[in-house]
């Protein structure tokens, strides 16, 4: 089978793997409909994070049953399913209160999962999937069948950046009638500026200086977009908002600038939801946030317990998250598709295998 091996930084590799096999009673192993790269797998492609050698990458992906263990009772060879960023088993304490990212029995896709051996990078033909009953959502099991292929791209949005959008909108308390500004315009600020417009908040502020990106959060719902970053940034936010600030606001970037202009958006007693992937040494001012009763909320996104109902949404029309795919290719040439997220010349690419 082809899959996507990141060997150094800048070094991406399609490269032809031996096929997954069943290990435990309770995986299964999917054959991937689609998969894509995240800002997050960035990291590691820019030397960021290190690679110390060749490794499986990705980990949004959603496929075809093609094998379950023995054990597994939640999905059945056939089956189309969504399987989130991570790895968990929906049983342990914290899966149960709802922090399946800290799952006691998980783990992420690209490495070893506690004692039910290594887990695939999602970019591939098939992965193995431990814990399948607990990882994998069953969308058959909802439609009574398989998807119409043109919800593929919302589909997969649902692994992950749709979700950590929902989670920013969450943990910022947005609430109807709310005004909402969103720092960052990649996936997970686009879908951020989405779930704010699903719980009904009456101002969005997008922060974007990408005539196409901007686009897409204004069809998402951005009542305004602004390019200004920054202190000019904060200011701009303010004359729009009385020189209040606003009462959420999402931060979906994870750098020290984007968590400095976040905090100092938001009204007194407003609140930050923050998804961004911490790689740019953000500290938080605790005696700002003192004095001005600011919270900050949120953390890697438990996307697993968001999936059912934002698939309702996706299914009935109500929202088209895959519009921030706006580059689709081969496998075999996801080395061109993180050039292109590297480059900024697209927003997220979709991987068909």
């Amino acid at each position: 089978m082809r899959a996507t091996l990141i060997h150094a930084p800048g070094d991406i590799r399609s490269e032809i793997v031996p096929d997954p096999v069943l290990s435990t009673g309770g995986d299964a192993v999917v054959r991937v409909t689609a998969s894509c790269v995240c800002g997050s797998d960035l990291w590691p492609y820019r030397g960021v994070t290190p690679t110390k050698e060749p490794k499986r990458i990705g980990h949004e992906f959603v496929g075809v049953v093609e094998q379950v263990g023995a054990d597994v009772t939640s999905v059945a060879v056939g089956d189309f399913v969504i399987a989130p960023f991570y790895v968990c088993c929906g049983e342990c304490v914290n899966c149960r209160n709802g922090v399946s990212t800290s799952c006691l029995n998980g783990g992420w896709w690209g490495s070893d999962v506690r004692d039910l051996g290594f887990a695939d990078g999602a970019q591939g033909e098939l992965v193995r999937v431990p814990l399948a009953d607990g990882t994998l959502v069953n969308v058959s099991a909802v439609i009574g069948g398989q998807p119409d292929p043109a919800l593929i791209p919302s589909l997969l949005t649902l692994a992950d950046v749709m979700g950590t959008g929902h989670h920013a909108a969450i943990s910022a308390g947005v609430v109807p009638g709310a005004t909402v500004a969103v720092v960052g315009d990649g996936a997970v600020g686009l879908c951020g500026v989405l779930a704010a417009r699903r719980l009904g908040a009456g101002r969005i502020i997008a922060m974007s200086r990408h005539s196409d990106r901007a686009a897409i959060a204004r069809e998402f719902g951005a009542t305004d977009v602004l390019p200004e970053r920054g202190d000019a940034g904060v200011e701009a936010v303010r004359a729009l908002t009385g020189g209040i600030g606003a009462d959420a606001v999402l931060e979906c970037v994870g750098t020290e600038e984007s968590m400095d202009q976040a905090l100092r958006s938001a009204r007194p007693g407003g609140r930050v939801g923050f998804v961004g992937v911490p790689n740019g040494g953000p500290e938080l001012p605790v005696r700002t946030m003192f004095a001005t009763n600011v919270g900050v909320v949120g953390g890697v996104a438990p996307v697993r317990g968001y999936i059912a109902e934002l698939l309702t949404d996706v299914l009935s029309g109500a929202i088209d998250p895959g519009r921030v795919f706006d580059l689709e290719l081969p496998l075999a040439e996801a080395a061109r598709a993180y050039r292109a997220m590297d480059g900024r010349t697209a927003t997220k690419v979709l991987l068909r295998s």
